[in-house]
């Protein structure tokens, strides 16, 4: 599917980059590394050959970034996008209605991106070989751009999540600054342009959620509840998640705007629990396009 292609894409140029980035690296070590017999009888380290490693090192390092500016560039250029089905544009989903009954489970952090909690979540995910959703705060993406793209690196879908967290009411123009200025920032940072949106709190009549259906965002909500903001105990919070989940679900889970590492605790024993029932995970835009196709295959059947 086109969907898969567009976050698949970033993932694979970071793949490449840490491949250059090896080659390089090696090269550069087999320049500077003395032979064997050298090495062998010669009792101390060199001071100079352990300067010259550093600098490769940093030189790397510095070809690394140089390496994911331009690709950042490159996506500003080309607008990516994770693109939802028209039918969802605008339109409130709590989870995805499947016809089929696919076992599939789309896991969603919300409140980032966060120091420390961020990152032990994508090891996780990654470790897993997972894809999440991450619905982003705007001044915490201003705060840690790196984690911000790292997300985006990884193949995961970054989403909007308003700028300051609040859920006071907002006129239109409150809403608007709110929102456009979290895409804005979330595509200069990472050359993403996301269409979908959750609402803090879930609150649904603020404001927010009417402005946001106006811009054609696709309002995600969810289907079950992790309450890990609530810090229930991990086997509490893993047991809110399975106990609510069923084929097409969304889960909610934060990954920021406080102390997670409960949520940290229980990620895994939720992914292997999903796994043992026969789940699937797929992002939010994957969830969609799977009900999209099959309500076109059942109006096909029908037809």
């Amino acid at each position: 599917m086109e969907n898969n292609k567009s976050f698949l894409w970033p993932e694979g140029i970071l793949i490449a980059l840490l491949a250059l980035s090896g080659v390089f690296g090696v090269g550069f070590m087999m320049l500077l590394r003395p032979n064997t017999s050298e090495a062998q009888s010669r009792p101390t380290i060199n001071v100079n050959d352990v300067a010259a490693n550093i600098g490769t090192q940093q030189r790397i390092e510095k070809f690394k970034a140089v390496m994911l500016t331009s690709w950042q560039q490159q996506a500003q250029v080309k607008g990516l996008s994770y693109p939802v089905p028209s039918r969802f544009q605008g339109a409130i989903i709590e989870s995805a209605k499947l016809t089929q009954g696919e076992k599939v489970i789309a896991l969603t952090f919300d409140d980032g991106p966060w120091p420390e909690t961020t990152k032990q979540v994508l090891d996780i995910l990654k470790s897993n070989n997972i894809k999440g959703t991450f619905f982003v705060v705007g001044q915490n993406v201003k705060n840690y751009p790196e984690l911000a793209k790292e997300i985006v690196g990884q193949g995961h879908i970054i989403a909007n999540h308003t700028w300051h967290h609040w859920y006071h009411f907002f006129n239109q123009q409150a809403a608007a600054f709110e929102i456009d200025r979290t895409a804005d920032l979330i595509y200069q940072i990472t050359g993403v342009k996301t269409t979908l949106f959750r609402p803090p709190g879930g609150v649904m009549h603020n404001g927010l959620v009417a402005y946001a259906k106006g811009e054609k965002y696709a309002v995600v909500m969810w289907s079950a509840d992790s309450t890990d903001y609530k810090l229930p105990a991990v086997p509490k919070l893993i047991d809110n998640v399975m106990k609510d989940s069923q084929p097409g679900g969304i889960v909610l889970m934060h990954d920021g705007g406080g102390n997670r590492s409960r949520t940290i605790q229980a990620l895994p024993e939720i992914i292997s629990n999903f796994r043992k029932q026969g789940y699937r995970f797929v992002t939010v835009p994957e969830l969609l396009e799977i009900e999209d196709t099959q309500i076109k295959l059942l109006a096909n059947k029908k037809s």
